[in-house]
């Protein structure tokens, strides 16, 4: 009844919210469609490991091709189905059923697919000069990206019985301390002022006008998390130990090194971003808390003032439709047929936008597959921020909506690193319009401040969190981190990053708890701060006037993971081995930091 009451506020303010469609993808738990596919999956995969098992060196060209394809069509129904899954929980975790259908179709797939976990063994087992042989066919050709990012793990990759135990075995380690995590975070209820909040309304409290609100709601996540950080540290030190122990039987020289090779990256290129980042604080996030002070007329600001409105802050609140329509004019100004995409996700009601108890926290978008659709969650709640957010999950969507469209299942599939290329340059995209529609200097200069805030959560506070998971990860090898233990590394990390002009009290030692990309995805982090820099520099690029800048860029996005980034930013004139190329998109965020010292 408190949810149906929070909605109903809402859509007086906000207008109705939309709530995405699911029967897209299957019409319900027990949609007979669901069955077949599941059966397919079974009968498939036995077919393939019957057909190919101890084979896959000796096969031609047009053979291997043929096992591909066939191994292309298995994963695309194992995708529909457990994206479904996924969504159906990130509606509603608080669904019991939507749970126990989750870790259902988990544990099928996952068994299922223990019977193909040989392919990609034996594709490392092909002879290099031979696999040079087999890629002048063609149509093969088309995957090589593909089968090279594969082969990248060849050094690291155990035998079959011992991959298909790992696989078997993740249910009930790995993804079992995920889903506690999950749990755990979806349950958690916040007091705030004889109200019970969820994770997302309380902190969104977190950038409310009113100081006083600021700080009961900080206190409310610090106690919370506080009473549950015991539980938090033992699924952070598992999960480090979990992943510590498969590092060390694949050899990996690192912990960051398999995020690296998933994100298709080489580890001197992300060294070389983060220490770009990591010299760059003094002139980016010190020197802009000092200036956010100084417009406080205080000394330095205390940590729940970090996102808080600035005095000169534009009050407005967007309606869903306005924040529809400023996005959707973005895009198309870009580029028309962009912007019919992204028109689509609305009309198709594509999008989960309400705040709801239960409801994972935060925003994402989901590829699924090719022949539905992405979907895309957001808690929108009217500011100018969550049109921002919008923006950047409508990069994502258009992003895989056309590789999807484009390329084949496997090549479609974008490194994390080049996944953030859409998201950001929308979300400029936006900002531009809104900064250019603004007409007072007082307008102007909140709306830069906002970007710079941004941008610094996006790259400072993403490179601060990297950092504070590497030393957690190395530290675990060893030994068993305390609760205490972790604490300081999260306290070191923020004063680095954040400067002298913040300050902290002792609760807020547990924030480091809530954060899912910990848990989910170790290292997926930095990702963040590679997109931004990146987009930095490619659109600065795009208003330079880059010839055919637009056609070059959607063909960026329709090439999915087909092509190396190298190759896929050639036609930019990019090169982003080189520090000077990290240092021109960090410069951009220190000319906007400029450009308010001056308004």
């Amino acid at each position: 009844m408190k949810a149906n009451n929070n909605q109903t506020n809402a859509e007086k303010k906000l207008g109705k919210l939309p709530v995405w469609k699911l029967k897209d993808l299957y019409s319900s738990q027990n949609d007979k469609n669901l069955s077949i596919d599941l059966n397919n999956i079974k009968k498939e995969t036995n077919k393939f490991e019957k057909k190919y098992l101890n084979k896959v060196k000796l096969l031609s060209a047009e053979k291997l091709l043929e096992a591909i394809v066939k191994l292309e069509e298995i994963d695309i129904l194992m995708d529909k189905i457990l994206s479904y899954a996924h969504l159906l929980v990130a509606e509603n975790g608080n669904n019991e059923n939507n749970k126990i259908f989750y870790q259902k179709m988990q544990e099928t797939i996952t068994n299922y697919a223990s019977s193909i976990i040989f392919f990609t063994l034996e594709l490392n087992q092909i002879n290099e000069n031979k696999l040079k042989s087999l890629l002048t066919n063609h149509k093969l050709k088309k995957y090589k990206n593909w089968i090279t990012n594969k082969r990248s793990f060849k050094p690291y990759q155990l035998d079959l019985k011992i991959e298909k135990i790992l696989q078997d075995k993740s249910i009930t380690s790995r993804s079992a301390w995920i889903r506690l995590f999950d749990d755990l975070i979806a349950s958690l209820k916040f007091n705030f002022r004889d109200k019970e909040l969820t994770s997302a309304e309380i902190f969104n409290l977190l950038s409310d006008r009113n100081e006083k609100t600021r700080k009961v709601a900080a206190k409310s996540v610090g106690k919370i998390l506080g009473n549950n950080i015991k539980l938090f540290s033992t699924v952070t030190n598992t999960l480090a130990k979990d992943k510590s122990i498969n590092d060390e039987w694949r050899k990996l020289p690192s912990p960051v090194t398999s995020r690296n090779l998933s994100n298709v990256v080489e580890d001197n290129v992300v060294d070389s971003l983060v220490s770009s980042v990591v010299e760059s604080y003094p002139r980016l996030s010190h020197r802009y808390y000092a200036l956010k002070a100084k417009w406080f007329k205080k000394k330095h600001l205390m940590y729940w003032d970090r996102n808080a409105p600035l005095p000169f802050q534009n009050t407005k609140t967007y309606s869903w439709s306005e924040a529809r329509n400023t996005v959707i004019e973005a895009y198309s100004a870009f580029d028309k047929e962009i912007g019919k995409i992204v028109k689509k996700f609305f009309d198709e009601n594509w999008i989960h936008a309400p705040v709801l108890e239960g409801k994972s926290p935060g925003a994402f978008a989901a590829s699924t597959v090719a022949s539905v659709h992405p979907f895309i969650l957001v808690n929108f709640q009217g500011k100018t921020r969550d049109v921002a957010t919008l923006a950047h999950e409508l990069g994502h969507g258009v992003h895989q909506y056309l590789a999807g469209k484009n390329q084949s299942h496997f090549n479609a599939s974008t490194p994390l690193t080049l996944a953030e290329t859409a998201s950001v340059f929308g979300e400029m995209l936006t900002f531009k319009l809104i900064l250019n529609a603004s007409n007072s200097k007082k307008e102007r200069k909140a709306l830069l401040a906002n970007k710079v805030e941004d941008m610094l959560n996006t790259v400072i506070r993403q490179i601060a969190f990297f950092q504070f998971e590497k030393e957690v990860h190395t530290l675990r090898k060893n030994s068993e981190l305390s609760t205490n233990e972790i604490c300081e590394i999260w306290m070191k990390v923020q004063k680095d990053s954040l400067g002298p002009s913040i300050k902290y009290e002792d609760e807020y030692k547990y924030f480091w708890s809530y954060i899912p990309h910990f848990i989910h995805s170790p290292f997926y982090v930095y990702a963040y701060a590679f997109g931004d820099c990146l987009v930095n520099s490619l659109f600065n690029t795009y208003e330079q006037g880059l010839e055919n800048f637009e056609n070059k860029y959607i063909d960026l996005l329709k090439s999915g993971g087909s092509k190396k980034y190298d190759e896929l930013f050639q036609p930019f004139n990019l090169d982003l081995s080189k520090k000077s190329f990290w240092k021109k998109g960090l410069s951009m965020i220190e000319k906007l930091i400029d450009e308010l010292e001056t308004l």
